[in-house]
């Protein structure tokens, strides 16, 4: 209105510090956010630090450390917080979801054929042999992503792609899996046909899931509550219940109920690992090259804990599983491999920190953890 005074603007400075740390903190900023902020005025570096770790100490993954860890993890970031958020936060979308500039994305690729969420739906390219692109039978390949139709209107958050067939997780924690059944890894049941389109795993209904991880001829799947259920060809015990038996529909491993809840699993070729809220690494399945980690060669029919990670304190956040070999990512940012290194002449024996640039800021030294 005509005689009103303009709202005078001043700068973001001259607020009171409380309150611009209230605001930093609430915001769900990322580390770059903070780093720009600070860019802008030095005066509220102090603050931008502030809310780094206050955002740290809100993690999951950072409060699940130990005292020591975490001061190290600090340290191994020259002290700055922001540092440790941005490492945190690369965590986090490892096993999910990346917010890029074109919207959150993420990728899985099998033998043939590979998978893309672009903000929540699902789009599939490749070799459609045994339906694993989700697009019916009419399908044999895609030479450019198509869309894939769910008959939920859910979106989808998280997703897996093996040899064979691919798993999905919706938002409502629904699970929908297509692909070759033959050898039961879809959990459909004793349903041995192809499943040419996404199918709601009944067995699962009722039990809100995260993740899903997918074998050859198998699958892992992580609930919300931090229980891990298996289902498919279990040769060689990857499926973690003690026995040899294929498993027609998702059961629930035992040795994990009651215990510290899983984080996050990964599924190799014949083999499962999961990490568990204290940083415990448990491996099961075929030990085939040391894959597994614990030294030896020998099958693993229930979960077994890494014993050399837990005699060096060593708090591990990821895990990536390979044919025959792994990839474990430790509290501090050091990378360790066990299993076959296919182009040098011996597999890893237990697993050896490498000597890596982690996320932009991190370095590792070469050493071994000895079985």
């Amino acid at each position: 209105m005509a005689g009103e005074k303009a709202p005078r603007a001043f700068p973001i400075e001259e607020l009171p510090g409380h309150l611009i740390g209230e605001v930093l903190t609430s915001g769900g900023l990322a580390a770059a956010d903070l780093a720009r902020l600070e860019a802008t005025c030095r005066a509220l570096r102090p603050l931008a630090e502030y809310a780094a770790s206050k955002l740290c100490a809100a993690r999951a993954a950072f409060a699940a450390m130990g005292p020591a860890a975490r001061g190290g993890l600090l340290e191994r970031c020259g002290g700055s917080w922001k540092k440790v958020l941005r490492f945190l936060q690369s965590v986090e979308q490892s096993s999910g979801t990346v917010e890029t500039t074109s919207g959150s994305m993420q990728v899985a690729t099998g033998r043939y054929h590979t998978l893309l969420v672009h903000d929540s739906s699902v789009y599939s390219c490749g070799s459609s042999l045994c339906g694993v692109l989700g697009h019916g039978p009419d399908t044999t390949q895609c030479a450019a992503f198509s869309r894939v139709s769910f008959p939920s209107l859910s979106c989808v958050i998280n997703i897996s792609a093996s040899h064979n067939h691919a798993a999905f997780v919706l938002e409502s924690g629904e699970v929908f899996t297509c692909g070759d059944n033959s050898s039961l890894c879809c959990g459909h049941g004793e349903v041995g046909r192809t499943i040419f389109r996404p199918m709601q795993v009944e067995a699962l209904k009722g039990i809100p899931c995260k993740q899903v991880a997918t074998g050859l001829s198998f699958t892992v799947i992580l609930t919300r509550d931090g229980q891990v259920y298996t289902c498919g060809s279990n040769t060689h015990g990857q499926l973690g219940h003690g026995d040899t038996i294929d498993r027609a529909t998702p059961k629930l491993i035992e040795l994990f109920e009651g215990s510290t809840p899983v984080v996050q699993i990964a599924a190799g070729a014949s083999y499962t690992f999961a990490v568990t809220d204290d940083g415990t690494v448990h491996s099961f399945g075929s030990c085939t090259n040391f894959c597994l980690g614990h030294g030896d060669q020998h099958d693993e029919l229930l979960p077994r804990a890494i014993q050399s990670f837990k005699w060096r304190n060593i708090h591990v956040v990821r895990v990536s599983a390979g044919d025959e070999h792994a990839v474990a990512l430790d509290a501090l940012g050091y990378v360790w491999c066990s299993g076959e290194r296919y182009l040098t002449e011996s597999p890893v024996v237990g697993f050896s920190k490498q000597s890596l640039h982690i996320c932009g800021f991190i370095h590792g030294a070469k050493d071994t953890v000895e079985p």
